[in-house]
């Protein structure tokens, strides 16, 4: 008798902890707070507790960043088709794209904050200019842009239910600024065209680490790695989020042209990526021969040949070039999670491969030596708290703010439908 009376009342005071999505949420709370109180410890006692050093001074938490920037990028490339090109179809899933992208800088920004090692002066980059560094324009650039995903965003939060029905004013005020989306759409272009490449050229300007000296086939490598990773999470998330609830409602056809248009562009970013290896000397070149090795032969070379090339990129591409493999959804949500996966093994490869080759102390010395890099378990707690965070706010997007519905031509799952005769009369 007790036991169902405390069953009762749990099932009146949290009735939605039953449901799946809540459940899911707690868990991934879990991580966030984890992360926090390890992010804690960081900033009382400096990057200290890390396994960073002088030689390998980028690590997991410049990955992270690298990754959730390159997949945020879908943002700024599905809203220029949409908007710069006029594609009204794909609107809708510029919506989409947007939310996503402002979770993945909010991320990048988060990994920031801890790996700069003194998070009080992130505002120097902005009032100290230095205009001959790439990585001050990519600083000025993410700022910029993260501050266009805002007004982006902010639609979105005022379409969300609560805000609607307490604050109307401001909510018809937020989501007024819809209509400057268009030009909001050309400055991120903008934005996001310089910085993402730029990355790319900050490596590739690091004359001291051989592997990366590489400047323009790193930039255009990473700016056109972003724009397909993007695309490719935006288009997965949506046939996820509609496979998992009914509150996501997508326009099939138009995210089928998106995969297929992903399958070619893989494709072009494959040949890039071969290319690029490719045109480097044949001949010995002290620390670029050695880095190759790690890549190729070496302990990252699973991540290369298998997460990166063939699990990346020409798995996914096979699936999303033959109509008979594509029409499987089951296969092309696998192909497209593939492929940002494969980005996502890129950009590790590209930050660990340089840093692991270093040449000895004697001035003057080109003997490359060897080093090695684990992160610590600060590095992997506050890391693992933000990717839950990203998750959690990805699915607090699906589930209350609506952020996948394509349309209003788009018939919504059978769960969603209300039988017209349950429909209350205009009178």
């Amino acid at each position: 008798m007790k036991e169902r009376v405390t069953s009762l009342v749990l099932d009146t005071v949290l009735p939605a902890t039953k449901e799946p999505v809540v459940r899911w949420m707690a868990f991934l709370s879990i991580f966030i707070v984890a992360g926090v109180c390890a992010a804690l410890v960081v900033f009382i006692k400096g990057l200290g507790v890390t396994n960073l050093t002088d030689l390998v001074p980028w690590g997991l938490w410049i990955s992270i960043d690298l990754s959730a920037i390159a997949l945020a990028a879908g943002a700024f490339s599905v809203s220029a088709i949409a908007y710069l090109l006029r594609r009204k179809e794909l609107q809708p899933v510029a919506k989409t794209a947007v939310y996503v992208g402002f979770i993945g800088y909010s991320m990048a920004m988060m990994m920031l904050l801890l790996d700069i090692g003194r998070p009080d002066r992130f505002w120097h980059g902005f009032v100290f200019w230095n205009i001959h560094s790439p990585l001050w324009e990519v600083t000025m650039c993410v700022g910029l842009y993260f501050s266009v995903l805002m007004m982006e965003v902010i639609p979105i939060i005022g379409h969300w239910e609560p805000v609607e029905h307490r604050f109307p004013r401001i909510s018809a005020r937020m989501v007024g600024l819809h209509r400057i989306t268009p030009v909001l759409a050309l400055v991120g272009l903008c934005l996001s065209t310089l910085h993402q490449s730029s990355l790319g050229l900050t490596y590739g300007k690091l004359v001291a680490r051989p592997i990366w000296y590489r400047p323009w086939p790193m930039a255009i490598n990473f700016y056109v790695s972003a724009i397909v990773g993007g695309i490719a999470l935006v288009t997965f998330i949506s046939f996820f989020s509609a496979r998992l609830t009914p509150k996501a409602v997508i326009n099939k056809r138009v995210l089928d042209k998106l995969a297929h248009g992903v399958g070619w562009a893989v494709l072009f970013l494959l040949a890039l990526r071969w290319w690029d290896l490719m045109r480097m000397p044949a001949e010995y070149v002290p620390g670029k021969t050695e880095a190759l090795y790690i890549l190729t032969r070496g302990r990252l070379a699973f991540n290369f040949w298998w997460l990166e090339i063939i699990l990346g990129m020409l798995v996914p591409a096979t699936i999303l070039l033959v109509p008979q493999f594509r029409r499987k959804e089951n296969l092309r949500m696998i192909a497209l999670a593939l492929i940002a996966v494969g980005v996502v093994a890129y950009r590790w490869n590209t930050n660990l491969v340089g840093q692991l080759v270093v040449f000895g102390t004697v001035p003057g010395s080109d003997v490359p030596l060897f080093t090695h890099y684990t992160p610590s378990l600060v590095e992997i707690l506050t890391g693992a708290g933000v990717i839950a965070y990203g998750l959690l706010a990805v699915t607090f997007g699906v589930r209350y703010l609506n952020v996948i519905h394509h349309g209003e031509g788009v018939e919504a799952p059978a769960e969603a439908s209300v039988p017209a005769a349950m429909v209350p009369s205009s009178r």
